[in-house]
């Protein structure tokens, strides 16, 4: 919007079709929404329980700027269980959701003008956090025929000398891929090369459904080059609580304690404190959560596959989401997304949302149960361009 009050970096239209799409579905009381990844599932009971007994208890108040120490160890024992991966205190800063935490760290990170290289397609907001630090981003695409992993040449042809990182995110949101251990350990090899920083958006690690999730900071030498975002989000169903962590270099984690003061002080005391009792009850709370998603995502799959103009690769790798091709159609994503829910009242997200290499494909989030999933499907089978 143009005004004289607002700032000229933001005269430009930023919305994307993600925000579009979403307003035409008002026109609608009978949507099925399966674009925004927000589980439906109410956050475990022990840990709802666990927070309100802290927060009776006096747990209300600011906690330590690098987080609650509890929490601090609690990450640390999870990294240590689960990876073998030994973390440092001063390695580990909690923030106000995962989405901050990218922030903070390209804030961090960045002079004006770096470029960040963005493993793509991309979680929405990436390319504007980084340009919210005076970065530029660059898209690294990914392709379906390339099992969306990273092509190594194509990553190196990207380098130059203004590049200061890259981010990577597996479980991948949009596509659902897992990055192969392979791959990431040729990601180290260039990141040593070249001297880069690696950002590794860890979002979905309890979603990896073929492989174990392995962290790409247990990665050779990348811990001392590499910034892992965490959150309790969709590993806990967890979205409205805004908690997530970071785990990078301790001079790293200073200066996003410097920023975050300025930002948000500190991230929420009963949040933190319900990220406690998350990590300690990890082992009751997640599987029966996994088992549930891998059925819907396994069974939408399916269901996509026996529909002309579509399909998915199966078996699904990891998170809740499944990315769509539909290029057989002859429309772009935003023209499929459009008709979809015109004629079936289901509502998707453009590919092009995620990138431009998005382009001919529809991201859908399995958070609803499968006899909704089912109905939608049912729906989309009788769409015009898909009979």
């Amino acid at each position: 919007m143009r005004h004289k009050f607002i700032s000229k970096r933001y005269w430009k239209d930023i919305s994307t079709p993600m925000g579009k799409v979403d307003e035409l579905a008002k026109n609608y009381n009978d949507v099925i929404n399966l674009s925004l990844g927000d589980p439906d599932w109410t956050t475990n009971k022990i840990i709802i329980d666990g927070a309100y007994s802290d927060a009776l208890a006096g747990h209300t108040k600011y906690t330590e700027f690098r987080g609650d120490p509890e929490l601090r160890t609690e990450i640390r024992k999870y990294y240590k269980d689960s990876f073998n991966l030994d973390l440092k205190d001063e390695e580990i800063f909690v923030t106000a959701s995962g989405c901050l935490a990218m922030y903070l760290i390209m804030e961090a990170i960045l002079d004006d003008g770096d470029e960040v290289i963005l493993q793509a397609p991309y979680f929405t907001p990436y390319p504007q956090q980084v340009e919210l630090a005076r970065g530029v981003p660059v898209e690294l695409p990914t392709y379906e025929e390339e099992d969306f992993q990273i092509d190594i040449g194509r990553l190196e042809s990207l380098i130059n000398e203004r590049t200061k990182a890259l981010v990577i995110n597996t479980p991948s949101n949009p596509t659902g891929n897992c990055l192969t251990v392979d791959t990431m350990k040729k990601i180290a090899d260039i990141a040593e090369r070249y001297d880069l920083i690696v950002i590794s958006d860890d979002i979905y690690t309890a979603f990896s459904y073929q492989h174990p999730f392995v962290p790409f900071v247990s990665i050779g030498n990348m811990k001392r080059r590499t910034c892992v975002i965490n959150s309790f989000s969709k590993d806990f169903t967890m979205t409205g609580w805004r908690i997530g962590n970071i785990i990078a270099p301790d001079y790293i984690v200073r200066t996003l304690q410097s920023i975050n003061e300025n930002v948000v002080f500190t991230a929420p005391s009963v949040s933190q404190r319900a990220a406690i009792h998350a990590l300690r009850n990890r082992s009751v709370i997640q599987p029966p959560m996994i088992d549930e998603y891998k059925k819907r995502v396994f069974y939408a799959a399916e269901r996509i596959n026996q529909i002309p103009k579509m399909h998915v690769i199966t078996p699904p790798k990891g998170t809740f989401y499944l990315f769509i091709n539909i290029r057989e159609t002859g429309l772009d994503s935003v023209e499929v997304s459009n008709v979809i829910l015109r004629e079936a009242h289901v509502l998707t997200i453009p590919g092009i949302s995620f990138g431009m290499c998005g382009e001919g494909y529809l991201r859908i989030a399995c958070t609803v149960n499968v006899d909704l999933l089912k109905e939608a499907f049912d729906r989309i089978e009788g769409v015009s361009i898909f009979r």
